[in-house]
């Protein structure tokens, strides 16, 4: 596995972002890893619809996934996100506009930590609808992040998971690894038919493996701490 790095020449993308078009509207999942990626990705979607951006949807605060929200603020969409993202996104963004704003130079100018206004609860998944194309927002309890969000698209059977999946990737920890490893049993037992991780390729939801390599991952790192404690 590799770990990537954000920088002035990749943008700060590096994570997984997109987009899903309904029969009314579109909703964007993580906006990427610079002003300037979030700005690429809007290009993208004007190639492919007119129809208005309802949504920003952030999986977690993490910067290779909202930075790029501020790219959005003309189409004045509403920016979802887990329960506990804005009290992460405030204690975070200092640090992150010191050290991206180096990082990224040119790219990160126009940058705004933009906060959700709209929170899911976890323990109550929060089904919104782009027209004939339901969304099911699902918030985890303390895992990759203390603030995990996945995106279940109904109509075509893709999860979403943000960084709850890494794929060919080495994972980053930022919560607790009990938790993201009970996240990832519920998670496998969706069935999803396609699944685009935070980082790393999508693949076909039949084809688990990808989900066994992380909680085998997960696991070793587990017993290997404890026994050394």
């Amino acid at each position: 596995g590799s770990h990537e790095e954000a920088d002035n020449e990749n943008l700060g993308a590096i994570a997984n972002v997109g987009f899903i078009t309904g029969d009314e509207c579109v909703a964007v999942i993580d906006s990427g890893g610079s002003f300037r990626e979030g700005e690429l990705l809007r290009e993208a979607i004007r190639q492919q619809t007119d129809l208005p951006i309802c949504y920003v949807i952030n999986t977690h605060v993490h910067p290779d996934h909202i930075l790029g929200n501020a790219a959005f603020k003309a189409d004045n969409p509403k920016f979802i996100g887990h329960e506990k993202l804005p009290a992460a996104m405030a204690s975070r963004k200092q640090h992150f506009a010191k050290q991206f704003s180096e990082i990224l130079g040119e790219a990160y100018q126009g940058t705004e930590f933009i906060e959700a206004d709209n929170l899911v609860s976890i323990g109550k998944p929060l089904r919104i609808d782009l027209g004939n194309r339901p969304l099911l927002l699902t918030a985890y309890t303390t895992a990759h992040t203390d603030h995990d969000l996945t995106v279940y698209d109904v109509k075509t059977s893709t999860l979403w998971t943000g960084d709850l999946l890494f794929v060919e990737r080495i994972p980053a920890l930022d919560g607790s690894i009990n938790g993201w490893i009970d996240a990832i049993n519920t998670l496998t037992e969706l069935d999803a038919e396609m699944i685009i991780p935070g980082h790393g390729p999508a693949f076909d939801g039949q084809k688990s493996e990808a989900w066994q390599n992380l909680l085998r991952y997960l696991t070793t790192i587990r017993e290997e701490i404890r026994f050394i404690i």
